[in-house]
């Protein structure tokens, strides 16, 4: 992709991030990246994998979820500052992208103990397989790897584990569709003393009947700007020691 269009992808970014509270038109963000509406909406879906006015609902979330765990500030009050008129509806997208209505999620502090499914299916499904493919010289922790219906962590995983470390990976008993492999993951560099979230879009992989499995091999790297917000609470991965990833 040019630079270009990440640069102006990103100004449009940084104007959803300065102005979550506002009512924000695809008009407003086209004339931030400098492009016609049209030609906006395209070079967004392409460099994030959404359109623009998820994008911005999901950057909403995230920011509700930081007020939630950093600050006092009310339920309503949060849903307001970051650009619902209704309690109610922020409520219920937020419980159906986190996992967890607001309240709950303060109270665990935002770290569940452990990540909200779906219940199990019965009878035979497809098994998801592959590799995560991380950067060399670089330690990692767990690993989160899930499957879901679009580009974005969020709503209740279709089936999900949590690795000791990034390598391969296999999800038995996926029911049929088409599913995205999203991984959430912590790694530090040489040069870092803290470490980096880290994450892998793979996909859209299809499950169904008579396929018996499908392979879905995932790039992870360190999260960027052009990258969809982490909505689905999880557990605090960087809590677990590290393993070292050989230099390929």
């Amino acid at each position: 992709m040019e630079e270009s269009i990440r640069h102006a992808v990103t100004r449009a970014i940084v104007a959803m991030q300065e102005n979550l509270g506002e009512h924000l038109t695809i008009d407003d963000l086209a004339r931030s990246a400098m492009f016609s509406k049209f030609h906006f909406t395209r070079v967004f879906q392409r460099a994030t994998g959404l359109s623009p006015g998820r994008f911005l609902a999901a950057l909403r979330l995230a920011e509700a979820k930081r007020l939630l765990v950093t600050t006092p500030i009310s339920v309503a009050d949060i849903s307001h500052q970051v650009g619902y008129n209704s309690v109610g509806t922020f409520s219920t997208r937020f419980r159906g992208s986190v996992g967890f209505s607001p309240a709950h999620y303060r109270s665990l502090g935002g770290r569940p103990r452990r990540v909200p499914g779906r219940p199990a299916r019965t009878g035979p499904g497809t098994t998801v397989r592959g590799q995560l493919n991380c950067p060399p010289g670089v330690e990692f922790g767990p690993a989160f790897v899930g499957l879901f219906p679009t580009r974005i962590l969020e709503g209740l995983p279709v089936r999900s584990l949590i690795l000791p470390a990034p390598g391969p990976y296999s999800l038995p008993n996926v029911p049929t569709g088409r599913w995205h492999v999203i991984v959430h993951t912590f790694g530090t560099g040489p040069h870092e003393q803290d470490p980096c979230a880290h994450t892998g879009i793979g996909g859209p992989l299809t499950a169904g009947p008579g396929i018996t499995a499908s392979i879905g091999d995932v790039q992870v790297h360190p999260r960027r700007r052009l990258d969809p917000p982490r909505l689905l609470a999880l557990p605090d991965l960087r809590a677990v020691p590290v393993r070292r990833r050989a230099a390929v």
